[in-house]
């Protein structure tokens, strides 16, 4: 059954971002505006903390963590971009990480995640197979998941 979001939940999240992540700016595209007839404005999170807009999410699922899950620990699988949101959030509020990535996945990006802190394990040919040792290691052991496409509480 899918939650909805009302406008209160948007502006809760706003007030816990405040000053955990980049507040980046908009530029007006005119090359998009004209090909599409209409005003198009483009968010730049490319300038955001770890390139992406994954971070804001995060936060705020691990910002509302009991003080016994921050204890048990993270883990999410993810190959980039949630990744390195996880790593970073979960170090600044010291909490430990644990991330699942596909045993291809670039060393670069296997690098950042560790640099930013968490603990990478390579598992499975694919994100669905590393997704999948994941969660099941992460109920085993008791930890929270942190989920790249599930809404954060």
């Amino acid at each position: 059954m899918a939650v909805a979001v009302t406008i209160d939940d948007i502006r809760a999240a706003a007030d816990r971002l405040e000053r955990k992540v980049v507040r980046t700016p908009t530029l007006r595209s005119d090359a998009l505006s004209a090909l599409c007839g209409a005003n198009i404005v483009l968010k730049l999170e490319n300038l955001q903390l770890t390139g992406s807009f994954k971070p804001r999410g995060v936060f705020i699922k691990l910002s509302g963590l009991s003080e016994k899950e921050v204890k048990a620990g993270v883990v999410a699988a993810s190959a980039g971009n949630h990744a390195q949101g996880v790593a970073y959030h979960a170090r600044q509020l010291g909490i430990p990480a644990t991330i699942y990535m596909p045993e291809g996945t670039p060393f670069t990006k296997v690098g950042r995640t560790e640099g930013l802190g968490a603990t990478v394990v390579l598992a499975g040919a694919g994100l669905a197979e590393a997704r999948a040792v994941a969660f099941s290691q992460c109920e085993e052991q008791g930890q929270v998941k942190v989920s790249a496409i599930r809404r954060p509480q």
